[in-house]
Protein backbone atom coordinates (compact mmCIF):
# COMPACT_ATOMS: atom_id res chain seq x y z
CA UNK A 1 0.00 0.00 0.00
CA UNK A 2 1.23 3.35 -0.95
CA UNK A 3 0.11 6.81 0.65
CA UNK A 4 2.76 8.78 -1.68
CA UNK A 5 0.12 11.42 -3.90
CA UNK A 6 -0.44 10.68 -7.17
CA UNK A 7 -0.92 14.02 -7.98
CA UNK A 8 0.38 17.37 -6.49
CA UNK A 9 -2.51 19.03 -6.99
CA UNK A 10 -4.17 17.46 -3.90
CA UNK A 11 -7.77 19.83 -3.11
CA UNK A 12 -7.39 21.84 -0.26
CA UNK A 13 -10.82 20.80 1.25
CA UNK A 14 -9.22 16.93 0.44
CA UNK A 15 -6.55 17.36 3.10
CA UNK A 16 -9.35 19.06 5.83
CA UNK A 17 -11.56 16.22 5.40
CA UNK A 18 -8.63 13.63 5.52
CA UNK A 19 -8.35 15.15 8.79
CA UNK A 20 -11.35 14.51 9.51
CA UNK A 21 -11.26 11.10 8.55
CA UNK A 22 -8.29 10.22 10.86
CA UNK A 23 -10.18 11.78 13.88
CA UNK A 24 -13.33 9.40 13.01
CA UNK A 25 -11.88 6.41 13.02
CA UNK A 26 -9.33 7.35 16.09
CA UNK A 27 -12.94 7.00 17.59
CA UNK A 28 -14.12 3.94 16.19
CA UNK A 29 -10.58 2.35 17.21
CA UNK A 30 -11.33 3.19 20.75
CA UNK A 31 -14.30 1.53 20.59
CA UNK A 32 -12.85 -1.42 19.29
CA UNK A 33 -13.90 -1.00 15.37
CA UNK A 34 -11.07 -3.07 13.40
CA UNK A 35 -13.21 -2.42 9.96
CA UNK A 36 -15.27 0.21 8.50
CA UNK A 37 -16.52 0.43 5.03
CA UNK A 38 -16.74 3.77 3.26
CA UNK A 39 -20.41 4.57 3.61
CA UNK A 40 -20.45 4.99 7.37
CA UNK A 41 -17.07 5.93 7.80
CA UNK A 42 -18.85 8.53 5.19
CA UNK A 43 -22.41 9.08 7.24
CA UNK A 44 -19.74 9.55 10.57
CA UNK A 45 -17.56 12.27 8.75
CA UNK A 46 -20.99 14.06 7.32
CA UNK A 47 -20.00 13.15 3.48
CA UNK A 48 -20.89 10.68 1.35
CA UNK A 49 -19.21 7.34 0.72
CA UNK A 50 -18.21 8.31 -3.21
CA UNK A 51 -16.58 11.21 -1.91
CA UNK A 52 -14.55 9.10 0.79
CA UNK A 53 -13.04 6.74 -1.89
CA UNK A 54 -12.58 9.32 -4.07
CA UNK A 55 -10.60 11.38 -1.37
CA UNK A 56 -8.42 8.35 -0.69
CA UNK A 57 -7.61 7.53 -4.65
CA UNK A 58 -5.55 10.24 -4.51
CA UNK A 59 -3.00 8.97 -2.19
CA UNK A 60 -3.50 4.88 -3.49
CA UNK A 61 -5.57 2.07 -2.88
CA UNK A 62 -7.19 0.99 0.29
CA UNK A 63 -10.03 -1.53 1.61
CA UNK A 64 -11.17 -4.59 0.05
CA UNK A 65 -14.00 -4.42 -2.10
CA UNK A 66 -17.22 -6.03 -0.31
CA UNK A 67 -15.00 -5.63 3.51
CA UNK A 68 -14.16 -2.56 4.08
CA UNK A 69 -11.02 -0.24 5.64
CA UNK A 70 -8.87 -1.89 8.51
CA UNK A 71 -9.54 0.79 10.39
CA UNK A 72 -5.67 0.60 12.21
CA UNK A 73 -4.14 0.53 8.63
CA UNK A 74 -5.81 3.26 6.97
CA UNK A 75 -5.22 5.71 10.52
CA UNK A 76 -1.83 4.70 9.84
CA UNK A 77 -2.05 5.80 5.95
CA UNK A 78 -3.48 8.76 5.95
CA UNK A 79 -1.31 10.39 8.70
CA UNK A 80 1.31 9.11 6.59
CA UNK A 81 -0.32 10.76 3.63
CA UNK A 82 -0.76 13.64 5.48
CA UNK A 83 2.39 14.06 7.01
CA UNK A 84 1.66 13.31 10.92
CA UNK A 85 3.31 10.35 11.37
CA UNK A 86 6.19 12.14 12.83
CA UNK A 87 7.00 14.73 15.50
CA UNK A 88 6.52 18.68 14.49
CA UNK A 89 8.98 20.66 16.90
CA UNK A 90 6.96 24.33 17.52
CA UNK A 91 7.73 27.66 18.54
CA UNK A 92 4.48 29.32 20.44
CA UNK A 93 4.54 33.13 20.45
CA UNK A 94 2.01 34.86 23.10
CA UNK A 95 2.43 33.55 26.43
CA UNK A 96 -1.19 35.42 27.54
CA UNK A 97 -4.30 33.60 28.34
CA UNK A 98 -4.77 31.46 24.71
CA UNK A 99 -1.08 30.53 24.78
CA UNK A 100 -0.97 29.02 27.98
CA UNK A 101 -4.56 27.47 27.39
CA UNK A 102 -2.65 25.78 24.32
CA UNK A 103 0.28 24.92 26.18
CA UNK A 104 -2.21 22.94 28.41
CA UNK A 105 -3.88 21.01 25.76
CA UNK A 106 -2.69 17.81 25.95
CA UNK A 107 -3.97 17.00 22.17
CA UNK A 108 -1.01 18.77 20.90
CA UNK A 109 1.43 16.65 22.17
CA UNK A 110 -0.19 13.61 21.73
CA UNK A 111 -0.59 13.89 18.13
CA UNK A 112 2.91 14.93 18.05
CA UNK A 113 2.85 18.66 17.68
CA UNK A 114 5.25 19.64 20.54
CA UNK A 115 5.53 23.01 21.75
CA UNK A 116 9.04 22.64 22.39
CA UNK A 117 9.87 26.84 22.94
CA UNK A 118 7.50 29.94 24.30
CA UNK A 119 8.16 33.34 23.47
CA UNK A 120 6.87 36.88 24.52
CA UNK A 121 8.16 40.40 24.47
CA UNK A 122 6.42 41.62 27.80
CA UNK A 123 9.56 41.69 30.07
CA UNK A 124 7.22 40.68 33.01
CA UNK A 125 6.58 37.81 31.69
CA UNK A 126 9.87 36.84 29.82
CA UNK A 127 11.61 34.54 32.04
CA UNK A 128 8.35 33.09 33.44
CA UNK A 129 8.45 28.82 33.50
CA UNK A 130 4.99 28.01 32.18
CA UNK A 131 4.30 24.25 31.27
CA UNK A 132 8.22 23.33 32.11
CA UNK A 133 9.04 25.97 29.85
CA UNK A 134 11.02 29.37 30.18
CA UNK A 135 9.20 31.84 28.25
CA UNK A 136 12.13 33.68 26.22
CA UNK A 137 11.98 37.11 24.75
CA UNK A 138 10.54 36.95 21.08
CA UNK A 139 13.84 38.88 19.82
CA UNK A 140 15.20 35.37 20.94
CA UNK A 141 13.41 33.63 18.20
CA UNK A 142 15.42 33.20 15.34
CA UNK A 143 18.58 32.60 17.10
CA UNK A 144 16.63 29.75 18.85
CA UNK A 145 15.12 28.20 16.10
CA UNK A 146 18.18 25.91 14.83
CA UNK A 147 19.05 24.96 18.24
CA UNK A 148 15.45 23.64 19.34
CA UNK A 149 14.74 22.63 15.80
CA UNK A 150 11.10 24.27 15.14
CA UNK A 151 9.34 23.71 12.40
CA UNK A 152 6.19 25.24 13.19
CA UNK A 153 5.15 28.75 14.59
CA UNK A 154 2.03 29.33 17.00
CA UNK A 155 0.67 32.95 16.72
CA UNK A 156 -1.64 33.55 19.97
CA UNK A 157 -0.48 37.33 20.54
CA UNK A 158 -3.20 40.49 20.90
CA UNK A 159 -4.15 41.77 16.90
CA UNK A 160 -2.05 44.76 16.56
CA UNK A 161 1.23 42.19 17.79
CA UNK A 162 0.24 39.14 15.05
CA UNK A 163 2.76 41.11 12.26
CA UNK A 164 5.46 41.71 14.64
CA UNK A 165 5.20 38.15 15.64
CA UNK A 166 5.08 36.80 12.09
CA UNK A 167 8.08 39.08 11.15
CA UNK A 168 10.23 36.86 14.16
CA UNK A 169 9.31 33.68 12.65
CA UNK A 170 10.00 34.64 9.36
CA UNK A 171 13.29 35.37 10.68
CA UNK A 172 13.75 32.45 12.45
CA UNK A 173 13.28 30.93 8.55
CA UNK A 174 10.45 28.68 10.09
CA UNK A 175 7.98 28.37 7.14
CA UNK A 176 4.34 27.09 8.62
CA UNK A 177 2.46 29.59 10.96
CA UNK A 178 -0.57 29.03 13.10
CA UNK A 179 -1.75 32.17 13.77
CA UNK A 180 -5.00 32.31 16.79
CA UNK A 181 -4.66 36.51 16.58
CA UNK A 182 -7.48 38.42 14.80
CA UNK A 183 -5.53 39.71 12.54
CA UNK A 184 -4.46 38.83 8.92
CA UNK A 185 -0.19 38.76 8.38
CA UNK A 186 1.91 39.56 5.50
CA UNK A 187 4.61 36.78 5.05
CA UNK A 188 6.62 35.79 1.93
CA UNK A 189 5.17 33.58 -1.01
CA UNK A 190 6.70 30.59 0.67
CA UNK A 191 5.57 30.82 4.21
CA UNK A 192 2.57 28.93 5.00
CA UNK A 193 -0.50 30.42 7.00
CA UNK A 194 -3.40 29.27 8.16
CA UNK A 195 -6.22 31.16 10.25
CA UNK A 196 -8.05 30.26 13.35
CA UNK A 197 -10.92 33.07 14.66
CA UNK A 198 -13.14 32.22 16.87
CA UNK A 199 -15.59 34.96 15.47
CA UNK A 200 -15.86 33.77 11.44
CA UNK A 201 -17.57 30.83 12.90
CA UNK A 202 -19.31 32.45 15.42
CA UNK A 203 -20.31 35.35 12.84
CA UNK A 204 -21.60 32.02 10.39
CA UNK A 205 -23.63 30.92 13.40
CA UNK A 206 -25.16 33.92 14.39
CA UNK A 207 -26.17 33.84 10.68
CA UNK A 208 -27.99 30.85 10.58
CA UNK A 209 -29.82 31.43 13.05
CA UNK A 210 -30.71 34.89 12.02
CA UNK A 211 -32.05 33.70 8.72
CA UNK A 212 -33.33 30.58 10.18
CA UNK A 213 -35.59 33.29 11.91
CA UNK A 214 -34.82 32.08 15.45
CA UNK A 215 -33.27 35.19 16.56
Amino acid sequence: MTTAPKSKHIPRATIQRLAIYVQVLENLARDGVEVVSSNPLAEACGVNGSQVRKDLAYFGEFGVRGVGYRVDVLIAAIKNALGVNREWRMALVGAGNLGRAILNHGDFRARGFNIVGVFDCDPFKIGEIMHGLEVRCTDDLPACAPELDIQMGIITTPPERAQRAANHIVEAGITSILTFAPARIKVPEHVHVEYVDFFHHLYALAFAQTQGGRA
